[in-house]
């Protein structure tokens, strides 16, 4: 009876609560397809999701020696007249050489192709310091300052005030000195007595210009000249006749012959008697000072005789550079009759590094596989007969025989030296 009485009493209140409204489901925009991009020519795709690895690279190295076609320059017309040469161009005053006088500065204002190095700032550290600024070297960057060595060439006689121009050249990493300029420096002779000063713009005569894959530049940017750059500070004495009242000359290098000493000698003494002598080192003439005559008139005397005009005789020989394959033969060269052989032997190397990268999934390591192309090439010349030439021309006509390029030439003239079938002498540079 209370369960039925229970019921009773809650279903009148059941049929007043209203019911619950029914729930809607926010509406979600259509799904789009993301846009399709069709697959890198290098990646093929593996069934099953997975991607094999790209294609190895097939490039090759290669390396080739090529020679030239040979160049035969027609000989110019020139002259048949005896040659002769004035007597300041066979000889040198002594007393009157050239000094050199160096010293080591910084060229700042660069573009950041200065040093890398912490002397840099050291020294730029000593530099401002010596002008009462105090700084911590690492605050100093020295990519936009050089280290540099500068060199002059002090005249004889030279005055203070006067100008000279001066070298200056990188000692370190810097990669150029486009744009920038010397601070003040001194320059001192081998005894470290300063004879000149040095500042001004660095004219290096090029430029370079540089991005991260490629670079372009003409002539060398890391040494370059100051023009009228140098003063000098002290005087440097230089007298042309000793106490004794002699002038020395003494032969150049090239001219140190004892027939050139005989015939200056006596050029001098046909229009001065007895003012000439030859010293017995084949290198220096004395020449006697008249007593009677002023000091203001000797520079007139010395020039009255280097301008006297005798026949030169130098002595043969053949000058080479191996590094540009320069040959200088002059006349008096001869050649005795022989035979020559000559070979090349060329190599050639090239080099391709390939990569091999492992599969995907597979735990390999990528690794660097060499390959070298290695190629020998020997000429098979024969024996070639050289005759016997007493002339220039002739020697030329013999030597072209051969058929060889100038550096090939080098070899088989100093072979020629040693085994007597060339009559000069080889001097390299």
């Amino acid at each position: 009876m209370k369960l039925a009485l229970t019921i009773a009493l809650l279903a009148p209140l059941a049929a007043q609560t209203p019911a619950p409204a029914p729930t809607t489901a926010p509406t979600q925009p259509p799904a789009q397809n993301p846009p399709q991009h069709p697959p890198r020519a290098d990646v093929v795709l593996v069934p099953g999701g997975g991607v094999e690895a790209p294609t190895q690279p097939t490039g090759k190295s290669t390396a080739t020696y090529t020679r030239g076609e040979r160049f035969a320059p027609q000989p110019g017309r020139g002259t048949t007249q005896v040659l002769r040469a004035t007597v300041e161009t066979l000889v040198q005053v002594r007393g009157q050489e050239d000094n050199a006088i160096s010293g080591i500065g910084l060229v700042t204002g660069l573009a950041g192709t200065g040093d890398s190095v912490n002397m840099v700032r050291q020294l730029v550290s000593n530099l401002l310091l010596a002008r009462n600024i105090r700084i911590d070297p690492q605050q100093i960057s020295p990519k936009n300052v050089a280290v540099v060595q500068i060199e002059g060439t002090l005249p004889a006689g030279v005055q203070p005030g006067q100008k000279i121009d001066v070298r200056v050249s990188t000692l370190g990493d810097a990669k150029s000195l486009q744009g920038g300029t010397l601070v003040f420096t001194e320059l001192a002779d081998a005894n470290g007595v300063v004879y000149a000063t040095a500042a001004g713009p660095v004219d290096v005569g090029g430029f370079k210009a540089e991005g991260n894959a490629a670079s372009v530049s003409r002539n060398t940017v890391t040494v370059g000249l100051i023009p009228g750059g140098g003063k000098i500070e002290r005087a440097v004495v230089a007298d042309i006749v000793t106490e004794r009242g002699l002038i020395y000359l003494d032969a150049r290098g090239a001219h140190d012959s004892f027939a050139n000493l005989v015939r200056i000698t006596a050029a001098i003494n046909a229009i001065y008697p007895g003012a000439a002598e030859a010293a017995t080192d084949a290198r220096t003439v004395k020449i006697r000072v008249p007593g009677d005559l002023p000091k203001a008139a000797h520079v007139a005397y010395l020039d009255s005789i280097l301008h006297l005009e005798i026949e030169p005789q130098s002595a043969p020989c053949v000058v080479v550079n191996e590094r540009t394959g320069t040959i200088v033969m002059g006349e008096g060269v001869r050649l005795r009759p022989g035979a020559v052989a000559f070979g090349n032997l060329t190599v050639t190397i090239g080099e391709t590094p390939e990569v091999s990268q492992p599969g995907p999934l597979s735990n390999g390591t990528t690794q660097k596989v060499d390959r070298t192309d290695l190629n020998v090439h020997e000429d098979n010349g024969a024996l070639v007969e050289v005759r016997g030439a007493v002339t220039l021309q002739e020697v030329v006509e013999v030597l072209n025989v051969l058929g060889t390029t100038p550096r090939e030439l080098i070899s088989i003239l100093e072979s020629m030296h040693q085994s007597g079938l060339l009559l000069a002498e080889v001097q390299r540079l």
